[in-house]
């Protein structure tokens, strides 16, 4: 339903794919501006609100859940919403764009008339248009425009900043040879130490989505919160070229010493929340670095590659199990059409390859099989009613956890299905943080 969720454009491709090598198919997509196929498994998508293509649906639950979190304009959302036509991404991404420009506008004034929480407000609503749009941007008339309007994004994210109470601080994490671009939330400050919330973003997240889900509930409660962009995400990708690694505990352990570097982090209540992939980041990471109390994956994740190779024909597992780099990479090539091809691009970019092989044989090192057992601290679990992607792994962690563990079912009937609940942001929060509160208590 959109990158986050790790799979755009593969269902498509299996499809094209599934004579494949009986016979090579060319399928070009002659209009790139609107596309009727599903760039996720459509599945899970047992109604819609506003759009049969769920991607386009998924995007509008999205930007709607955040405005829980004061970071959506919910009447601006859903006049967007009559403003796009079903699977036209042209015409999604320009009224996202534009909408983003119109609330950039509205933050910039207000802070230059001194409305603090009007600018802050309006900066949240920028990020989430702009955020928005860079989910249908691939698949429009010009790719290009990815990098420039993620730029405005992570801008108006740093322009925001200085509007919270107390402000987000911006910090600096050592990090093997360099350095990751991280964020500090404060909580209310008091003359004791707090618990540290650490937030871990998924594929292709943004900055906004861990204000959102998680930061702002976060300091609610009386938690401080660290984020950063780790390898293959937002900053790291874009401007540092670091690639995505399966030992996600070689980027929590420097996380974690810099945190007890802090003189208002509580070094025996730092707990870590990963959404999305971060559903299995986490929970690889805690496996090794022991100094974390508690662990959140939402949802959780043990074989991140079966998003990738669950739909492959027989032929091409077969190509790909044998190792025959050119044979695979030569049909997929051929057999796809340009949105797809582009999608694929988008998906691998995090990984550092630019071969289709490198990158669907490097995905099979993300699995938890062998290490969830080494687990220790306590876990909680979100499942979701109706997760298209890692389907019945959230389950599957909690089987293969021997630590204190909980598994939080969301359902339709809570209006939190779907993968990381975007309509549920609310009781999503509450849930976690009960669990939370109670387990560092």
């Amino acid at each position: 339903m959109n990158r986050r969720q790790f799979n755009l454009g593969l269902t498509a491709i299996m499809l094209s794919l599934s004579a494949i090598p009986k016979r090579l198919s060319a399928n070009p997509q002659t209009d790139g501006q609107k596309s009727d196929r599903p760039a996720t498994p459509s599945g899970a998508m047992h109604s819609s609100y506003f759009f049969k293509h769920p991607t386009f649906e998924y995007v509008f639950l999205v930007s709607l859940g955040r405005a829980y979190q004061m970071a959506g304009n919910v009447g601006k959302v859903l006049y967007l919403s009559k403003q796009i036509e079903d699977g036209n991404f042209e015409s999604a991404y320009q009224a996202f764009r534009q909408a983003g420009d119109e609330a950039r506008g509205i933050a910039e004034e207000s802070a230059s008339q001194g409305h603090k929480e009007s600018a802050r407000q309006a900066y949240l609503w920028t990020q989430n248009f702009y955020d928005s749009s860079t989910y249908f941007v691939d698949n429009s008339e010009d790719p290009g425009r990815f990098l420039p309007t993620w730029e405005l994004l992570y801008d108006c994210w740093l322009k925001a900043l200085p509007f919270f109470e107390p402000p987000i601080e911006p910090v600096s994490i050592p990090y093997e040879d360099t350095e990751l671009h991280g964020f500090f939330f404060k909580g209310p400050a008091t003359s004791r130490s707090r618990p540290l919330l650490i937030l871990i973003n998924g594929s292709d997240g943004s900055l906004l989505d861990m204000w959102a889900w998680g930061g702002a509930g976060a300091l609610a409660r009386g938690y401080d919160c660290l984020t950063f962009d780790g390898p293959g995400q937002g900053y790291a990708l874009w401007k540092q070229k670091l690639y995505f690694r399966p030992d996600w505990e070689k980027v929590i352990t420097p996380v974690v010493d810099y945190a007890l570097s802090r003189k208002e982090v509580d070094p025996k209540r730092i707990a870590i929340q990963g959404i999305s992939q971060g559903g299995y980041w986490v929970p690889r990471a805690v496996a090794f670095e022991k100094r974390i109390a508690a662990a959140i994956a939402d949802p959780g994740v043990v074989n991140v590659s079966t998003s990738w190779t669950a739909t492959l024909p027989k032929p091409m597992l077969e190509l790909l199990r044998a190792g025959r780099k050119a044979e695979f990479d030569g049909y997929i090539s051929k057999a796809s059409d340009p949105a797809t091809k582009a999608d694929l691009r988008f998906r691998m970019r995090p990984y550092g390859f630019t071969s289709y092989y490198d990158t669907f044989k490097a995905v099979q090192d993300y699995n938890l099989e062998g290490i969830a057992k080494q687990i220790s601290c306590p876990m909680l679990i979100t499942e979701p009613v109706n997760e298209a992607f890692w389907p019945g792994q959230s389950r599957q962690l909690y089987d293969l956890l021997a630590s204190p563990k909980k598994l939080v079912p969301f359902s339709e009937s809570d209006g939190a299905d779907l993968h990381c609940e975007p309509k549920g942001t609310g009781l999503r929060d509450l849930r976690v943080f009960n669990w939370l509160d109670e387990t560092l208590a």
